[in-house]
């Protein structure tokens, strides 16, 4: 164990230390404090705060770069209080650049942030799993990278850094860019949306043994679904689920609005009482302090 262990970082550092023997640390997508506290209680130590699930959920729009800096710490901030396990947060382009990213990785070390993920795509940015991507040339990604690990006033904090390129110019360039994105001091890699099993296996080979290496599972994206033995084997250390609470929330409100709608009451079937919902959201402990500080 490090001597940050009591830090978030420092807790996200020893599971990813561990990852080569444990397994791949998996870490469902959270898009509010609720779904973040969801994931804490389904048993998992690490929770991935979604651009996307943010875009949609804050604003109801699509992860095209619409959402501020301050938007996105402000939820990262809700997240991390609502857990006790540590958080990775989308942070998208860093919101400038080298300077603004310094300012964004200060701004998410101040909401209680395990890991920040940054990309080189170019301002505005959209989702990974979307056509007509572009990215920055890769100096400029550089500089944001080293002012990112300069600005930290924890040095346990985690700086993933995601390349794009791949949709551009081939999981070759992707790789390349990775190697760099490490010697410019990043802690994690993460190459976005590699579009079949050969490209998987091929990032794998060339990086795992570089760094620990993260694997998106978009849920219903470009990059093909792959089994946890699978990704174990080929070495990820980190595997993402980023928008799969997303979409089940949605399905089951459509179906409780649907039968609303049909027949003027809603449906409670399967659907947790009032008292096991207050519970859920930590009624009993609230009321343990009422009478502790009574």
């Amino acid at each position: 164990m490090t001597d940050f262990d009591s830090t978030p970082g420092g807790r996200l550092r020893a599971l990813l230390a561990a990852a080569p023997t444990a397994g791949p640390v998996l870490a469902p997508g959270a898009y509010d404090a609720l779904t973040a506290r969801l994931v804490w209680q389904a048993g998992f130590d690490v929770v991935y705060m979604t651009g996307f699930g943010t875009s949609a959920s804050l604003i109801g729009r699509p992860d095209i770069g619409l959402l501020t800096g301050t938007e996105m710490a402000d939820n990262a901030r809700r997240i991390a209080a609502a857990v006790d396990v540590p958080v990775i947060a989308d942070a998208d382009t860093g919101y400038g650049n080298a300077l603004n990213v310094a300012r964004t990785v200060r701004v998410y070390e101040q909401a209680g942030i395990a890991g920040i993920q940054l990309e080189d795509q170019v301002t505005p940015k959209r989702c990974g799993h979307m056509s007509g991507k572009q990215v920055v040339p890769l100096p400029e990604m550089l500089g944001k990278i080293r002012a990112a690990t300069d600005a930290r006033r924890d040095p346990s904090t985690v700086i993933v850094a995601r390349t794009d390129v791949a949709a551009v110019d081939g999981v070759d360039v992707a790789i390349e860019r990775a190697h760099a994105f490490r010697e410019a001091g990043a802690d994690v890699l993460f190459v976005e949306a590699p579009t079949s099993d050969a490209g998987i296996e091929k990032v794998a080979g060339a990086l795992a043994s570089t760094a620990p290496l993260l694997f998106n599972w978009a849920e219903g994206g470009r990059t093909p679904p792959m089994s946890l033995a699978r990704m174990r084997e080929l070495g990820f250390a980190l595997v993402i689920y980023p928008i799969g609470t997303l979409l089940a929330t949605t399905t089951a409100v459509r179906s409780l609005l649907a039968g609303l709608r049909a027949d003027g009451v809603p449906s409670l079937a399967g659907l947790p009482t009032f008292d096991e919902f207050t519970d859920l959201i930590g009624l009993p402990e609230a009321r343990e302090d009422e009478q502790r500080y009574a």
